[in-house]
């Protein structure tokens, strides 16, 4: 079973938020692609939740939780900010069929770097907000990225 990767759904502009950055919600369109995204993963059965500390992509998640009775959980190395090689190391640990969710500045040179290892991406690239890359394993070494493209919402 594959890694699931997911970019967190649209939050409100950033420029008009003027809370602290971890605390913005997703916004009307979010939950909607939050929904869709949760349906389509419930369906291959996940095995564990982990996101970004950031409110947005917790939230990201949620549909799915309920949908599956998983509980989400947070770290660090899926944040902004974080060090996209110390989140390379830190996704190659974790089990199948989990479902990690964070940001536009983290999830690229991530797969990039998962891509200098050796990963071939089939397809087209994509890290719009609701993305998600399915990363598949054989053995420690990732070896397969497709990536689906956000929920259309109307």
């Amino acid at each position: 079973m594959p890694l699931f990767l997911v970019r967190h759904a649209k939050a409100g502009k950033r420029s008009e938020w003027k809370e602290d950055d971890s605390t913005r919600p997703l916004d009307e369109k979010g939950w909607a692609q939050a929904n869709a995204i949760g349906v389509r993963i419930a369906a291959l059965s996940p095995t564990s939740l982990v996101s970004s500390p950031f409110l947005r992509c917790s939230q990201t998640l949620e549909p799915l939780a309920t949908l599956t009775g998983l509980t989400v959980r947070t770290d660090q190395h899926l944040a902004e900010g974080t060090d996209f090689l110390q989140c390379v190391e830190w996704l190659s640990a974790l089990s199948e069929g989990t479902v990690a969710c964070s940001h536009g500045d983290v999830i690229p040179p991530v797969i990039e770097a998962l891509e200098r290892r050796g990963m071939q991406i089939e397809g087209m690239r994509d890290s719009r907000k609701a993305s998600v890359w399915v990363l598949e394993r054989e053995g420690d070494a990732f070896v397969r990225g497709t990536v689906w493209a956000p929920p259309k919402i109307d």
